[in-house]
């Protein structure tokens, strides 16, 4: 349960940059720290960031790791099936270390070799990059991993750690192998594939509504082709349950334009079933007409508290400079417990209202998420405050490359 907006606990919670500025002049502003922490506060952990926020405030606030890695061995660790009990500790810590705390990668390491979630902690390891954290840890991997899981630690780009661990561990070196070789034909394999330029319209929707193979290759030929059959087929496929199919064909309809529109405004009033994609599509394309059925919307989705509902309202309203939207739009940044949309109403507010947005960008410097700081980077007045956080952006070694890029540019401006 989080707490309210208005408090720090709550704001930091949230991740607002708000609450990175305050903390140093309130006391207690640590345990809310190590709390946020424990208890993990993200609404959608697999897109929201925390990590590097609460790593930055451990160390502007020179907080001890010892908390963080007591709720990693807690006794619960063993018993607790919650796969994502850790996951935010872990990424604290890793973060730590790449923030010169290197005390913070003692507790990571043991909890590789120790704890109930130890591939988490291996990943967090490899991330890091530094052969010197991870000496011996070859052998407990190459003895816990089947192939599949040494494929998925292994990455895609050139790594000293993994490269260190293959001089020793044979299996490790075999599954490095496989995986570059399987780079090599992916390759090969894009080069020699046949295009499905040769296949008719009727032939490729026959086979994208067959749902076997090729059906997927077909959806993207029909979306480069921008045929409007494949309309036609997203009210077949996305009324039903989630699929890779209706996955294919939204991801397909981006590559459309305003023609859509008629389509897309049918599909966000009639609640068919496409209502998503007609909205993901007014947000793009959509005009001045579109506005009172967009703030209906996200008036609709911030009442039911429908966080992720509000993205798309957003993102057209800020396009289409709405003015009647910057109300909900200050409230949505305070009040949502969804972090993930405040890149969308911060650049919906620099365009519709640069003045009111100016204290948001002062804020978005400190914020949880890279494309807050990006925008906020770009757009944020500059005083003394501003430009010593920008360098700090941009010296970061753990910051984002695109933030640190913003961040140079407004500095030599």
């Amino acid at each position: 349960m989080l707490e309210s907006a208005g408090t720090l606990h709550g704001q930091l919670q949230r991740g607002l940059g708000r609450a990175a500025r305050r903390a140093a002049d309130k006391p207690g502003a640590g345990e809310y720290v190590y709390d946020c922490i424990r208890r993990d506060p993200r609404w959608d952990r697999q897109c929201e960031s925390r990590r590097l926020y609460y790593a930055r405030l451990m160390v502007d606030l020179e907080m001890s790791a010892g908390p963080v890695a007591a709720h990693l061995f807690d006794p619960s660790d063993q018993a607790d099936t919650d796969e994502w009990r850790v996951d935010l500790a872990l990424g604290v810590l890793a973060d730590l270390v790449r923030l010169s705390r290197r005390e913070a990668a003692a507790p990571l390491r043991r909890y590789a070799e120790e704890g109930a979630q130890w591939f988490d902690a291996v990943e967090e390891l490899i991330d890091l990059e530094d052969p010197a954290l991870t000496v011996g840890l070859d052998e407990l991997v190459a003895a816990r991993c089947d192939e599949s899981d040494l494929a998925l630690l292994i990455p895609a780009h050139h790594n000293p750690v993994i490269e260190s661990w293959a001089a020793r561990q044979p299996r490790i070196a075999e599954a490095l192998a496989r995986q570059r070789e399987a780079g090599r034909a992916a390759r090969r394999a894009m080069v020699a594939a046949p295009g499905r330029d040769a296949q008719s319209e009727a032939e490729l929707l026959d086979l994208a509504r067959r749902r076997g193979e090729g059906a997927i290759g077909a959806i993207f030929e029909l979306g480069r082709r921008r045929t409007l059959a494949l309309l036609d087929l997203a009210e077949e496929l996305l009324p039903q349950r989630p699929s890779r199919y209706g996955g294919a064909v939204c991801r397909a309809l981006r590559e459309y334009g305003p023609e859509t529109l008629p389509r897309a405004r049918a599909w966000a009033t009639q609640r068919g079933g496409c209502e998503d994609m007609g909205l993901s599509i007014l947000a793009r394309y959509g005009t001045r007409q579109d506005v009172p059925l967009l703030m209906d919307e996200l008036h609709l989705a911030l009442d039911r508290r429908e966080w992720r509902a509000a993205a798309s309202p957003i993102e057209g309203l800020g396009r289409l400079r709405a003015g009647e939207a910057v109300p909900l739009l200050k409230s949505a940044w305070t009040e949502s417990t969804y972090a993930f949309l405040r890149p969308r109403i911060l650049t919906a507010l620099t365009r519709t209202a640069p003045h009111t947005a100016e204290s948001y960008t002062v804020e978005g410097l400190w914020d949880c998420e890279e494309g807050v700081r990006l925008e906020a980077a770009q757009f944020a007045p500059l005083t003394r405050e501003t430009e010593i956080r920008l360098q700090r952006l941009h010296h970061d070694t753990s910051e984002e490359p695109g933030v640190r890029a913003a961040a140079a540019a407004r500095l030599v401006t």
